[in-house]
């Protein structure tokens, strides 16, 4: 049995938002504001109070969130050490952010801003594809001053997730700082037209900075101008180790010559919100515990195939439960 706290352990840098997850009986509501299907959109104040209006009576569920603190909080599920950074405002939600991550055992690094905690609202179309609209509130208040190299202290690995990568001085300043301190870096490049507005920058960030790359298809697609199979060698020839996720159909991963391919399991798609960030979970957790990637990917294909049965990206303890049980059939 493996000492945990022997175990590398991870930092995820990211939105500290609150979830509001929404049902659609159709699209035109994504048509009605302006939001392109399946991406994430930035929004303020005002056009996030008009969206959260349309659909108040649509069936709904609240949960903490943002894309890198769903991945932390199901690395710890699953028995992964890992912390926490981003930046909250002092109000309730800021406070149940908080007291949720501690609660899990994830160490915090959590500032405070004058704004309100951040929200996504979170709309799941019929056939559970999701389209988020994001008003970041204090979340955007993350400064590169805010890294400091006392905060890499017992971390191996610094997670960012894409989101970010519009703020370029803050992605810059923390990768750096982090590689400095001796971390690989791993990114998730998080959605399509995040990719498409700053390309350049992420171009010469993976090739020069960055260890780990995780991409969907249309990610992937927008970052490369291939197919998944194709980008994904593109992408692994910038850095050590590449993941283009390919949804039903599974994974691609691969480091140097190894190439890994990865069927999803079985699952009864209901919304497919945080199916990344719990695919970047299982994935960590076999990372650290320095398993194939064949091992990796199946049990990021685990994690992520139960993500998609509920609604969020927050399981039940009992799926836990049972998600770490089909862990210890795949790692034996």
């Amino acid at each position: 049995m493996k000492n945990i706290d022997k175990l590398p352990s991870v930092l995820g840098v990211g939105n500290a938002l609150v979830d509001i997850i929404t049902v659609l009986e159709n699209d035109l509501i994504l048509e009605e504001f302006g939001l392109p299907r399946g991406s994430m959109t930035l929004v303020g104040a005002e056009l996030s109070k008009k969206i959260y209006d349309a659909t108040y009576f649509n069936k709904r569920e609240i949960t903490t969130g943002g894309s890198v603190a769903n991945t932390m909080r199901s690395l710890a599920s699953l028995g992964g050490r890992g912390g926490y950074m981003g930046k909250i405002g002092n109000d309730k939600l800021g406070k149940i952010f908080k007291d949720e991550f501690e609660k899990k055992g994830i160490k915090t690094h959590l500032f405070l801003s004058e704004k309100d905690t951040g929200r996504v609202m979170g709309l799941v179309s019929t056939d559970s594809e999701r389209t988020m609209a994001t008003y970041l509130g204090a979340a955007a208040e993350l400064k590169p001053d805010d890294f400091s190299f006392p905060v890499f202290d017992d971390y191996d690995y610094l997670y960012i997730e894409g989101y970010l990568v519009q703020d370029h001085a803050l992605i810059k300043t923390g990768v750096e700082m982090a590689k400095s301190a001796g971390l690989k870096v791993a990114i998730d490049l998080s959605s399509f037209n995040v990719v498409e507005a700053n390309l350049d920058f992420l171009i010469n960030l993976i090739k020069n900075s960055v260890d780990i790359v995780f991409a969907n298809e249309e990610e992937a697609t927008s970052f490369t101008g291939k197919s998944p199979e194709k980008a994904l060698d593109e992408i692994a020839d910038m850095c050590e180790l590449a993941i283009v996720k390919i949804g039903k159909e599974g994974s691609f991963i691969k480091r140097g010559s190894e190439k890994v391919k990865i069927n999803s399991i079985i699952a009864n798609a209901v919304d497919t919100t945080g199916a990344g960030d719990g695919y970047a979970a299982g994935f960590f957790y076999g990372l650290v515990n320095d398993f194939s990637l064949e091992k990796c990917g199946n049990i990021a294909a685990l994690v992520s195939g139960k993500v998609v049965e509920v609604m969020g990206a927050n399981l039940s303890d009992n799926t836990w439960t049972e998600i770490n049980k089909k862990i210890q059939d795949i790692s034996s």
